[in-house]
């Protein structure tokens, strides 16, 4: 870790149990949007005083590579975050995965789907984008017919929490999602999955991400309750989109966060966060920025909706 930065970490308090992450997926560079929920989990993590860990959600192998999470590490040790315990990998963990599969098997909650992508093609889509099952496999699989991924059941479930910045949410999991995948037909563990079995398995009591994944919060929540651990307290930071509207993200081909002069992206991410800093700070050194933003940090001026970035500075 930078020398300039080991005094972020916080005071060991013995019996204080506030636990965040940041859990980015390694398919591509770090880019602005990916930025703005490492700041926003860090800051309230440290601001309570608590512990702030990394994960790298590459539980989606083939979409993932080392190099994306090497450069990752990279930059976020150039903007001086500095996490707690040993990095965890989703990829090494598919055994705590399984063994959360089979306790779900053994308690009646999931049953096996033979469904391919043709046969859901006209069936309605969530929030998210995912497919709102149509319960073709819920009472057993079709004559003739093999099992190639495995469901939770959602049966009438309805799911309400209060999240920190978005407010009160509620979702009908039936209408919502359907009952949704938690191993896929190509073998993998479905993201679902992973990050309740991480999330509860590190203690992680509170999660701050992007609102792109508020459609997931009801799913998640829910196989918690499934599995029997703790639901953590939520906060929804808003989504960064483009001059068009659509989410920054490696897809939309986002510009990747300049490393080598952090200050400037850090203080655009203080910035979208509604944190306001001295335009002078962009200039100072990593140390003396992170300094204010512990200082300054509110999670209440945190905006709900979404804003575009149209110009950012700090990204290449």
């Amino acid at each position: 870790m930078p020398r300039d930065v080991l005094s972020l970490r916080p005071m060991t308090t013995p019996g204080f149990s506030y636990r965040g992450r940041f859990a980015p997926s390694p398919t591509g560079p770090l880019h602005f949007g990916s930025l703005v929920a490492a700041v926003g989990s860090f800051l309230e993590a440290r601001t309570r005083g608590g512990e702030w860990h990394l994960r790298m959600d590459d539980v989606d192998t083939p979409r993932c590579s080392l190099a994306a999470a090497s450069e990752i590490l990279r930059v976020l040790e150039n903007c001086g975050f500095a996490w707690d315990g040993a990095l965890v990998w989703q990829s090494r963990r598919t055994a705590a995965y399984a063994d959360a599969l089979e306790r779900l098997k053994a308690a009646g909650r999931v049953f096996p789907c033979a469904c391919t992508r043709r046969d859901l093609a006209d069936s309605a889509f969530a929030a998210d984008g995912a497919v709102v099952y149509p319960g073709t496999c819920r009472q057993g699989l079709p004559a003739g017919r093999a099992a190639r991924a495995w469901r939770l059941r959602v049966g009438d479930a309805r799911v309400a929490f209060d999240d920190a910045i978005q407010g009160r949410i509620a979702s009908d999991l039936a209408v919502a999602a359907g009952d949704f995948v938690l191993l896929r037909a190509d073998g993998l563990f479905a993201y679902q999955l992973a990050v309740v079995v991480d999330d509860a398995e590190a203690a992680i009591t509170d999660v701050v991400r992007g609102a792109d994944l508020l459609a997931s919060t009801a799913r998640q929540i829910f196989l918690q309750q499934c599995l029997g651990v703790p639901t953590p307290a939520y906060a929804h930071l808003p989504v960064v989109v483009d001059a068009a509207g659509e989410k920054l993200s490696k897809q939309t081909r986002a510009a990747p966060v300049d490393g080598s002069r952090p200050g400037p992206a850090l203080c655009a991410a203080l910035e979208f966060l509604g944190q306001h800093p001295p335009a002078e700070l962009s200039r100072a050194g990593v140390a003396e920025l992170w300094a204010w933003a512990l200082a300054n940090w509110q999670l209440r001026r945190v905006p709900r909706g979404p804003a575009p970035m149209t110009e950012c500075p700090g990204v290449r």
